[in-house]
């Protein structure tokens, strides 16, 4: 079916209308999204792709609307792998939780903007010759294998290559470490440099442009329809920065996604080569004629086998002992955290009963295989903070032993400000208010430096 220009013309005024409102109503005022704002806008935009895809189905027949919700879900399973990549760029800059939005949705806009053109330049070379079917096919097999093979490899390896990654940014760019607000550049020591906040989005950029050379491949091996494959990943991509919040605890349990990733490539890249045997121009193949000896992958069960291999995988990583273990760890991480956070006398049945958990969850920690350990050393200094709980935990039962009021907390433990709320680092983690403190003395200082520098360096250049 050919779309009307007017079609695209309207399609793509949404989509800059879409990201225009994340914008201006999301991203601009730098805050920290709550679970319930984030559950809603993404249930928003994963409804406004499915009533899309209804309409697909409703104007362009079962066929259209088919290829859309096989890419659609295909890009969505490979855009939240994309989060695990965008979580070690964060983590690695450490971008503060309130800025972290507006890396997500620059990241985003790259990503559309960067698979936009893979996806004309991917048209045009299907037009001119109908073998870059096996070209596609052959990128995807061999992503499939990587991810598989990257899966075997000493998870030390990728932090440092990340590290050697921000080391070779930082090397050739004039930066600072320090973060101004969510500025691009900064004055230090007299001279404009690069702040963080710039650094991680050209890493982002440029993840995102490697992600393009994979997706835009697997989607055109399931349509071949332009219009489909820019929908079907745009609105992939539309929702993510929601998604990165909601699932954030998720992630690190989907531990077979990249295995599951990569049977979904396999079987596309498989697809893209029958297809393009299907349509054979090469003379060495067959005597430069069609094979039609293979058979010919329907769009109804490449979605079959696209849904079926993500309900397994995502079934498989909850319950298996390596997804158990990272929930235990998780558990026990949230546990401890909402006993010290706990403060009012009125909850003091409340604190006991959460502090059973946590001893629940820090037994099942204690049993965990050694192979586990990993996942207790990189929980956010898990161990640290139940040491914590215990400490609070035995400084109350001191206070009830005396009829006393227990809602205080130890010196050096104090996380609740005076009013009411709990005391963060910039990467979310609960920190004390004494740290807190420090650490935003520490960030108006440094404020008012970069002013005074800002101020002696307009002077000079008039000067």
């Amino acid at each position: 079916m050919t779309v009307s220009p007017l079609v695209w013309i309207v399609t793509i005024v949404a989509v800059l209308g879409l990201l225009a409102f994340d914008y201006f109503f999301h991203v601009r005022k730098a805050h920290i999204p709550t679970i319930r704002e984030a559950a809603i806008w993404s249930a928003i935009y994963v409804g406004i792709a499915l009533l899309f895809g209804v309409g697909v189905f409703l104007f362009g027949g079962s066929t259209m609307g088919g290829e859309y919700f096989a890419g659609y879900v295909t890009e969505k399973a490979l855009s939240v792998d994309n989060l695990f990549v965008f979580l070690v760029i964060i983590g690695a800059f450490a971008v503060p939780r309130e800025d972290q939005q507006k890396v997500l949705l620059f990241g985003i806009t790259f990503a559309i903007i960067a698979r936009s053109g893979m996806i004309a330049i991917g048209a045009a070379a299907i037009d001119a010759f109908a073998s870059v079917f096996y070209l596609f096919g052959a990128i995807l097999l061999v992503t499939a294998a990587k991810m598989i093979f990257d899966e075997f490899k000493d998870e030390s390896q990728d932090e440092e290559k990340e590290s050697f990654f921000v080391r070779v940014v930082k090397r050739y760019l004039p930066a600072t470490d320090e973060y101004d607000g969510d500025k691009f550049f900064t004055i230090e020591n007299g001279k404009r440099v690069l702040t963080p906040m710039l650094l991680v989005m050209i890493a982002i950029g440029a993840t995102d442009i490697l992600f393009a050379l994979d997706s835009i491949p697997a989607i055109f091996g399931l349509t071949q329809n332009t219009y489909i494959v820019f929908t079907a990943t745009v609105f992939s991509l539309l929702g993510l920065r929601q998604l990165y919040f909601l699932i954030d605890g998720l992630l690190d349990r989907l531990v077979y996604l990249s295995y599951g990733l990569s049977i979904i490539l396999a079987f596309i890249g498989v697809k893209l080569v029958f297809h393009a045997l299907h349509e054979n121009e090469l003379p060495f193949i067959n005597g430069g004629e069609p094979v039609h000896a293979v058979p010919e992958i329907t769009t109804g069960f490449s979605l079959t086998v696209i849904v079926g291999v993500l309900i397994v995988t995502v079934l498989a990583s909850l319950m298996s002992p390596k997804g158990r273990a990272q929930a235990t760890v998780n558990n026990a991480h949230r546990e401890a955290l909402a006993y010290i956070e706990m403060s009012y006398a009125s909850f003091e049945a409340k604190r006991d009963q959460m502090y059973d958990r946590m001893i629940a969850h820090e037994k099942m920690i204690d049993s965990l295989p050694a192979k586990y350990e990993d996942m207790v050393v990189a929980e956010k200094n898990v161990r640290e903070i139940l040491a914590d709980a215990h400490t609070l935990h035995d400084r109350r039962i001191g206070f009830n032993e005396r009829g006393e009021r227990s809602d205080e907390l130890p010196e050096g433990l104090v996380v609740t400000r005076a009013d009411g709320t709990v005391a963060t680092d910039p990467s979310g983690n609960v920190i004390t208010v004494a740290e807190e403190q420090a650490v935003r003395a520490q960030k108006e200082a440094k404020h008012r430096e970069r002013e005074q520098a800002r101020e002696d360096h307009a002077a000079a250049r008039k000067g």
